[in-house]
């Protein structure tokens, strides 16, 4: 029952999920596998702090929720003129995807692992669904909770995964080359997460 939630709720359109479509389609596979590890170290930290109570803290304390959103929006304004800057300043004949550089997968984790992070949804959510399904029967509740904690990590890596090879294996069919407009997908996805979370 619990894995089936879990599937349902990442079959759901989010934040998470328009970034790796969009980084596996921009990008490519690997690019968008690194950050669904992002992703998914950002789940993982969620998990350990809502079991710490801070999510709790953070709905009895509006105004500390606000500036963690007003955090994520302002990151996500960042990364999208960084892009956009990077996308105008490329020439027309450096315009192919070029290898994936130590320098490039460690930005991809780090862009992911951020995204998720400061996205305060993510951590009220750990904290409205897995106590649903802790239960008193003589387990200790801890060890509950990390092993739910560690399925909707590796559930949630599981379905990124999958979204970044089906994005990327449909922008090779859409284009035979990279488009000169691929460039601006992620500073456009960036914005438009950042709308939402404001809008939130």
């Amino acid at each position: 029952m619990y894995l089936l939630a879990l599937a349902g709720a990442f079959l759901l359109p989010g934040p998470d999920m328009a970034l790796v479509l969009a980084t596996g389609a921009a990008r490519g596979v690997a690019t968008a596998l690194v950050t669904a590890l992002g992703i998914a170290g950002a789940r993982a930290m969620h998990v350990v702090l809502s079991g710490a109570g801070l999510a709790a803290l953070m709905v009895t304390h509006p105004q500390a929720l606000q500036w963690v959103k007003w955090a994520g929006a302002a990151y996500l304004f960042y990364l999208a003129a960084r892009l956009l800057q990077a996308a105008l300043s490329t020439q027309p004949a450096q315009a192919s995807v070029a290898p994936a550089t130590a320098h490039s997968a460690c930005a991809s984790f780090v862009r992911g692992l951020l995204t998720n992070l400061l996205n305060p949804k993510a951590l009220l959510f750990c904290s409205m669904f897995l106590p649903q399904f802790v239960v008193a029967n003589g387990e200790s509740m801890g060890l509950q909770y990390l092993r739910l904690g560690a399925a909707l990590v590796l559930v949630g890596l599981l379905f990124d995964a999958v979204y970044a090879v089906l994005a990327a294996r449909l922008a090779r069919r859409m284009r035979g080359k990279p488009s000169a407009y691929g460039k601006f997908v992620l500073p456009t996805v960036f914005v438009l997460l950042a709308g939402r979370l404001v809008l939130s």
